[in-house]
């Protein structure tokens, strides 16, 4: 039945565009905002029809007030919409975000264009317009792309796309290009994202991104060779116009500065361990391991719970679990000892292979996780040695 009344609005809409103007489809880029959902850009799909008028849909809606949200977000059920609305209050929406708006007007014929404009129809529709979204592989870039090439009827031959020198091979090191003034959220994505966005990926799913889809769309030609984009202008700006997004965070703000500071911290510490003054490092490793714990907590959801594609297998995980309690409890208690020297020899050994994996190159670690999984090793190997070495000042009798 939908596939007669998309026939039948074809007909019509071919019969109509006889006595009317073709539809006019462009792909509108919105340049990177200031909130960190917004640093890759956004993209929408005009269509100027002359029945249904000039009207954009984007498919990057969501509803944050829904009940379960977070939980559901986190859980990895991404439910996302696609919506329409008229393109004078979309460009009004993004000339008020003090954000730019690229247009790139297609080369399609009035039948693509109004298979185009029917498929739109149709996926607007209150029963069709939610979908799983996909932060890399099915996203408010990709969709109007893969609408663009079924109207067609054949693949797009997207242009080249250069990174500014910065490596775009894998999904995490184009975040990365992005996220470079935002050093905490991408600390947050290195943790909680594994080993999947590190597999290296071709030039087109680099257009996950919508700014770098619209650079390659600028080069893209059609299976015919003649160029796609007709034009190609800044509806709201220029392209020299100022970013809201955010400058570059000052290094003593970043989490490589924090993850030194606390290396510095626990090898004073651990010094003072080795000379028999072990109440602060016993302090330290509480703090420090159940932060650990609970990172370990968060990561067991990601992976064993969530739905997320990208979330597992997280190798991080081998550092960040929640035996890193063990951690925490096994120097409070005064018959910990033995168990403390397990915890930590395991915890070392996990660290060791860690390690291996990251020279491997089978997960991308952040920068600023070399100075914490050191300071992991660190405190595994003082513990062990402080309690094993009969020269040590160290004695039970100091264990509270």
């Amino acid at each position: 039945m939908t596939r007669l009344l998309s026939i039948i609005f074809l007909l019509i809409s071919f019969t109509l565009t006889a006595h009317a103007d073709a539809p006019r489809v462009s792909l509108l880029t919105c340049g990177v905002g200031g909130e960190i959902y917004e640093l890759e850009g956004h993209t929408g799909l005009r269509i100027q029809h002359p029945v249904y008028g000039d009207f954009t849909v984007n498919w990057g809606v969501f509803d944050f007030n829904s009940p379960g949200f977070v939980y559901r977000f986190v859980k990895g059920e991404t439910d996302y919409m696609a919506a329409a609305t008229y393109t004078s209050a979309f460009l009004d929406a993004y000339r008020r975000q003090g954000r730019t708006v690229r247009e790139q007007v297609l080369r399609l014929d009035s039948l693509q264009a109004e298979r185009l404009t029917a498929m739109v129809m149709e996926n607007v529709r209150p029963e069709n317009r939610v979908y799983r979204y996909n932060y890399v592989l099915d996203n408010c870039a990709t969709r109007p792309l893969a609408m663009i090439e079924a109207a067609i009827g054949d693949t797009i031959t997207l242009g080249a796309k250069s990174l500014e020198g910065r490596d775009g091979s894998t999904f995490r090191n184009v975040m990365r290009h992005f996220h470079v003034n935002y050093p905490w959220y991408q600390f947050g994505i290195d943790t909680a994202l594994g080993s999947g966005i590190d597999r290296p990926i071709t030039q087109r799913e680099t257009g996950f991104a919508p700014v770098v889809l619209a650079d390659m769309m600028a080069g893209a030609t059609l299976p015919s060779g003649e160029q796609l984009v007709l034009s190609d202008s800044y509806v709201v700006g220029s392209a020299d116009a100022p970013s809201p997004a955010a400058g570059p965070t000052p290094f003593m703000l970043t989490p490589m500065a924090v993850g030194w500071v606390v290396f510095a911290i626990a090898l004073w510490l651990s010094i003072l361990q080795i000379c028999g003054r072990d109440k602060g490092a016993r302090w330290f490793d509480t703090v420090y391991f159940i932060v650990c714990g609970l990172e370990g907590l968060l990561l067991t959801f990601l992976i064993f719970v969530s739905v997320h594609e990208a979330t597992s297998p997280n190798w991080l995980y081998l550092w960040l679990n929640p035996l890193c309690f063990i951690g925490a409890i096994a120097p409070r208690l005064k018959s910990g000892k033995r168990l403390e020297i397990w915890y930590q020899s395991v915890n070392f050994a996990l660290l060791t292979a860690l390690t291996a994996i990251f020279l491997a190159k089978v997960q991308s670690p952040n920068p600023a996780f070399t100075p914490l999984i050191m300071t992991s090793a660190l405190r595994a190997v003082t513990n062990i040695y402080a309690l094993c070495n009969p020269k040590s000042r160290i004695s039970a009798s100091t264990r509270a």
